[in-house]
């Protein structure tokens, strides 16, 4: 157990350490989910091109 509680006060800078962590895992998280949503939109404007160039005959499949 002791080993446990050395880990996790980090020889004293668990105060700056883990709401460092914290933050930095916020941030990832709102990165990747930004990130997902500019992707389904992407993917959203390209099937709708994709669908208005076969409208128009551009393409054949």
């Amino acid at each position: 157990m002791g080993n446990m509680e050395q880990f996790l006060s980090m020889g004293g800078y668990a105060g700056f350490i883990w709401p460092a962590f914290g933050i930095v895992l916020i941030v990832m998280a709102f990165l990747w989910i930004a990130s997902m949503r500019s992707w389904r939109k992407s993917e959203q404007a390209l099937a709708s091109l994709r669908q208005h160039r076969r409208q128009r005959g551009d393409i054949e499949e």
